[in-house]
């Protein structure tokens, strides 16, 4: 690759393992979308996502713009490239929560002692263990496949219709991913009836598909961009 090429891909791997790490730590909030227009929801039930679904769609909106201009070996390195980076920020905030706290901690704070701080901290950067797995494993099989379905489309479209292949992608590896988080999560994790699951899936899904059609303009806009700016 020249040097713009590798200027590039570096910006791509590092927008893409910031946004895959964000989604791991801000993932723990749980929000109501839209409660004031939706307060029913879709199924009589008000619609509750977790807050990575801000930052996820990004992933795969960079791997798509990824795999169109570098191809399948540099999208698949940058989704491992994330796991491993996820994983290595797992290992430490699980160290962190093990310090002992310092009464400094408390300086200029509105907690009353280290035990409140601590507690808070704790609750903000705790994943349950069922989460984290349900979350990576989803997160490597989904990205993996967006990759491939990525490049057989593009194959057997002699690398024409750009927008056929990023959406095509996206909702399969989405469904994906979806299906395998909220089944391990919901159901094994918090043995929720399988009905809830299911209306849940299908909630969160029908966002991601909104996502995925928004994204669709922007990897056009990205894909021109960048590759005006590597023929330099």
């Amino acid at each position: 690759m020249n040097e713009n090429k590798i200027k590039v891909y570096a910006i791509l791997m590092s927008i893409f393992v910031v946004m895959l790490v964000l989604t791991n730590i801000i993932g723990t909030k749980i929000f109501l979308l839209f409660p004031k227009v939706l307060p029913n929801g879709l199924f009589g039930v008000p619609i509750s996502l977790t807050a990575g679904i801000i930052t996820y769609p990004i992933t795969f909106l960079v791997t798509d713009v990824t795999s169109e201009i570098f191809g399948k070996k540099r999208a698949s390195l940058m989704v491992l490239t994330g796991f491993f980076c996820s994983i290595l920020t797992l290992i430490i905030i699980t160290i962190v929560l093990k310090l002992y706290p310092s009464d400094v901690w408390l300086s200029g704070s509105s907690y009353e002692n280290l035990s409140e701080m601590e507690m808070a901290f704790s609750t903000v950067f705790t994943l349950p263990g069922i989460l984290i797995f349900a979350s990576m494993s989803a997160y490597l099989i989904a990205q993996l496949i967006d990759i491939r379905i990525f490049h057989f489309i593009k194959k057997i479209t002699n690398s024409k219709f750009l927008w056929l292949r990023n959406n095509l992608s996206t909702m399969v590896s989405q469904l994906i991913d979806t299906i395998i988080v909220n089944s391990i999560f919901l159901g094994y994790g918090m043995g929720l009836d399988s009905n809830i699951i299911i209306q849940i899936i299908i909630a969160n899904y029908l966002i991601k598909l909104f996502f995925a059609a928004v994204d669709t303009p922007l990897v056009y806009f990205f894909v021109h961009i960048i590759n005006k700016k590597i023929k330099k």
